[in-house]
């Protein structure tokens, strides 16, 4: 009496809806690498100043997605408007998004991109710059700075895109899948050049001018964080992969699994050879080497996962992990500039670096344009964070200063700019901060933890209550 009726529907409308809601999930799955970036750098950090990274990192999200929505998806609009030549350029077409609800879902996947580029600014410049001299950076960061670089690149128009006016000269467009350069390396270079502006920490450096460690004051909170990170990137690298299905129906089967596969593969190279190369320069396996080696393996292969062999991932893979420490120990000895938890090392040069392989390993086949197109790019991305970033500071010095005062520093950035203590028992008059802040050493100190590439280290305040008795 009943029989079956055959789902009626039609197939490009389901299609779009699957990948619709995938884009959706794997957005809400990008935003988990926020508590993964908070773990990660207030481990590398005293403890008198996690309270004041993690609440960085809070400011980064919120404050961003609504500036992002009010301002910055409408710049990298009409960046791409104005660096290809025959489009036209409406200021109007720029913000359509704020009230077209087809457009929300795509607005959120750029958000999280957005947001991801200034989180990796706050872990160079950490334990030093004012609080609001942060979030006026990483405001105009998410308004203008990141937009720019995101509208030269992605959307189909734009300087770099094919149809762009550099697209057009050399016939080809920037290739960066995921963003390893738009997203990783502009986040890198920025934190480079804010450590710069804002100077080292009070005792980085000595009268001779030698680096001298600063430990963190959790390995563990690091490594859990980055391990928190790898799980996000998969959202980050398959999801930006957005064709689940096909407009016939079919699984996108061979196009996520070559994304997957090659994340997968480079993460693994990077940790493993960056572990391998501080273990034969030091010794010793470094845990936050081999963190910061998985990490840049996975920023090398972010903008090249989509195009390259699975063999080419790992050899990207490791390319990434060796360079970690040695291009950190440049940028601390050679450049004296610290940058607390190594973000040019692993977002910044890993960025680059994967990002001009591609030509090499591209499995549509070497072509010198495309290497110079790379090459050119990266340049230009370069160049314009640097010079965007130095002028944008300079205006926040000079308006409300870059750091806090040599007591504040001293004291920890959770008292002074914010008037709490991230653990309360262990940073009061009597406790280890203190203790080291006055000249002395700690009861149950440990110089075991080493955070700063594996250099020889001074004792580190273990997080145990200091009595009486001791």
């Amino acid at each position: 009496m009943f029989g079956l009726v055959p789902l009626q529907g039609d197939i490009t409308a389901i299609a779009d809806s699957v990948n619709a809601v995938w884009v959706l999930m794997v957005s809400f799955l990008i935003f988990f690498m926020q508590p993964g970036f908070a773990l990660l750098e207030a481990g590398q950090v005293r403890a008198k100043n996690a309270g004041n990274v993690v609440m960085k990192n809070m400011t980064d999200w919120s404050m961003g997605v609504l500036v992002f929505f009010l301002v910055g998806a409408a710049v990298s609009a009409m960046a791409g408007m104005l660096g290809s030549p025959g489009v036209e350029f409406s200021v109007s077409a720029a913000f359509g998004h704020i009230n077209d609800p087809t457009a929300w879902v795509g607005w959120l996947f750029g958000a999280v991109f957005a947001m991801t580029a200034a989180t990796i600014v706050s872990g160079a410049i950490a334990e030093r710059m004012k609080f609001g001299a942060y979030v006026a950076y990483a405001f105009v960061l998410v308004a203008v700075l990141y937009p720019v670089v995101a509208g030269s690149t992605w959307g189909g128009t734009g300087l770099l895109s094919g149809t762009g006016y550099i697209g057009e000269a050399l016939g080809v467009g920037y290739k960066d899948f995921a963003g390893a350069t738009v997203v990783h390396a502009m986040g890198g270079i920025a934190g480079l050049t804010a450590a710069y502006m804002v100077g080292p920490r009070k005792g980085r450096f000595d009268e001779n001018g030698d680096a001298q460690p600063i430990p963190g004051h959790s390995v563990l909170f690091a490594v859990i964080g980055t391990l928190i990170l790898a799980f996000g990137w998969y959202a980050f690298n398959v999801g930006t992969q957005a064709t689940v299905l096909t407009t016939d129906g079919s699984f996108n089967e061979a196009a996520l699994g070559r994304v997957a596969l090659n994340t997968t593969l480079a993460m693994g190279a990077g940790m493993v050879f960056s572990t391998l190369t501080t273990a034969a320069w030091e010794g010793k396996p470094d845990p936050l080497f081999g963190a910061n080696g998985l990490l840049a393996g996975l920023v090398a292969i972010t903008g090249a996962c989509a195009h390259v062999s699975w063999w080419g991932a790992i050899v990207i893979g490791v390319i990434g992990g060796v360079q970690t420490p040695f291009v950190y120990r440049w940028v601390v000895d050679s450049l004296k500039v610290d940058d607390v938890c190594g973000v040019f090392a692993v977002h910044g040069s890993a960025g680059f670096i994967g990002t001009m392989l591609i030509p090499f390993f591209d499995v549509a086949g070497f072509s010198l344009n495309q290497l110079i197109m790379q090459v050119v790019g990266s340049a230009l991305i370069g160049t314009f964070t640097v010079l965007g970033t130095m002028a944008v500071l300079l205006v926040v010095d000079a308006v409300v200063g870059l750091r806090v005062s040599d007591e504040d520093e001293v004291a920890g950035l959770d008292p002074s700019e914010h008037g709490m203590h991230a653990y309360p028992e262990f940073t009061d008059d009597s406790g280890p901060d203190r203790a080291v802040a006055d000249g002395g050493t700690v009861p149950g100190a440990t110089d075991e933890i080493r955070t700063d590439g594996g250099e020889a280290t001074e004792p580190t305040p273990a997080i145990t209550e200091v009595t009486d008795d001791e």
